[in-house]
């Protein structure tokens, strides 16, 4: 019974992992599409700029949306691996050394994407952004195409000993399967992270994020639908075909709210959809948590599972842990609920850092609607502001580290 209850629990970690992290990726994989030269869309609000100082507003405002959230939402695969490796020893070992050199790259990506979102805003010159940038890129893109390889080769089933030990070699899982998981995996990250900048971001960046999101749909449908397809046929169910018809339901669902612009549902379908593909996967391998390719005896729930006593002690520190965690991951999005602008946001908002920090801090907020409202000028009976800073001027906003320089106060 807690060993079924924790292959559910399992799943659902899994599942948090590629909701959230999914729009984390596919933002970081569009960086350079979002955040890219272009020409002002309100000159009223901003002043002449350089196509770099632009650029680099833009790429401030699209890794601001994620800026406060993505390595509260990469903590999900630490504790979806915690819980295999506790809950279930067998498959842990199996499954990890198994595919051991697959795993090895993604976390090799992640380190990557990780460092370069760290210390982008930390970069003294535009070549350095640049170098954190292209990391950025590489790790969103390659990450979850790697991931979807892997859990399509689950599903598959692997080539495996009589005592369990895979002996699939990194070429076995590159197959057209699994190629085909990586692929529609990827597609729809991506699209979750065009949704999540359209509903995060005002303005030429929200404008860029809706294109994207238009771009995405045809191809991510078609990689979804062929996937789906094909592991209806290959492990097909009640239960799989359900799953399988709910995840094509909520796709289409997304694509409705987008194209109405209720960015809200459309950011909900789309995490539907992911969270479906997902569930299509445990639910086409249960009772197993490993199939034997071609066939034959897997390793299922209750072989790997770990003894009754630490399964029913972990249940316990699950119970009381788990809404605490989900509380206060709820309360960080809420913090960071804001829009934020990119270049074309109003000049007298604008505030510099890297994408972490106590605020967004990459663009400008633009209030909890995306409102375009600039603070009123003050009038001449206003009393003068004291020791207040002054907005950087264009040329410093070139650079990220430039100090925000201050008037001098009053002498006394």
């Amino acid at each position: 019974m807690l060993a079924n209850f924790w292959f559910v629990l399992v799943a659902i970690l899994w599942t948090g992992f590629f909701v959230l992290e999914g729009f984390d990726f596919g933002v970081a994989a569009l960086l350079g599409v979002l955040g890219r030269a272009g020409r002002t869309a309100d000159p009223a609000h901003v002043p002449e700029q350089t196509a770099s100082e632009a650029v680099e507003r833009d790429r401030r405002a699209v890794l601001g949306a994620i800026g406060p959230v993505w390595d509260g939402n990469e903590v999900w695969l630490l504790t979806a691996g915690g819980a295999m490796f506790a809950a279930f020893p067998e498959w842990y070992a199996s499954l990890f050394s198994g595919f051991y050199l697959a795993l090895f790259l993604v976390l090799a990506l992640l380190i990557v994407r990780g460092i370069a979102l760290e210390y982008r805003g930390k970069a003294a010159t535009a070549a350095g952004r640049a170098w954190c940038d292209r990391g950025i890129v590489l790790g969103g893109a390659l990450a979850p195409l790697l991931f979807g390889v892997a859990f399509a080769n689950i599903v598959r089933g692997v080539k495996m000993t009589s005592d369990h030990e895979v002996t699939s070699s990194l070429l076995d899982l590159l197959n057209p399967y699994g190629l085909l998981g990586g692929v529609t995996v990827l597609l729809l990250c991506l699209l979750h992270g065009a949704v999540f900048l359209a509903l995060k971001t005002s303005g030429r960046v929200r404008g860029r994020a809706r294109a994207a999101g238009d771009a995405l749909f045809a191809p991510a449908a078609a990689a979804l639908l062929a996937f789906l397809v094909w592991t209806v046929v290959l492990r097909g169910g009640a239960a799989v075909d359900a799953i399988a018809a709910v995840v094509v339901v909520a796709l289409l669902a997304a694509l409705a709210a987008h194209r109405a612009e209720r960015d809200g549902w459309a950011f909900a379908a789309t995490a539907g959809t992911l969270a479906g593909l997902v569930a299509t996967w445990f639910v086409a391998i249960a009772p197993e948590v490993l199939p034997r390719l071609g066939g034959g005896p897997g390793l299922t729930i209750h072989e790997a599972a770990s003894s009754p006593y630490t399964l029913k002690v972990m249940t316990v520190v699950a119970l009381i842990a788990t809404p605490v965690v989900l509380a206060y991951q709820a309360w960080s999005y809420w913090v960071f609920r804001r829009r934020l602008y990119g270049a074309d946001g109003p000049a007298a908002l604008t505030a510099t850092g890297g994408p972490r920090g106590g605020h967004p801090g990459a663009g400008v907020t633009a209030g909890r609607a995306g409102s375009t409202a600039v603070p009123p000028a003050p009038t001449a009976d206003a009393a003068p502001a004291v020791d207040q800073p002054a907005l950087a001027a264009p040329a410093q906003l070139a650079d990220p580290a430039a100090p925000v320089q201050r008037k001098p106060g009053p002498t006394s």
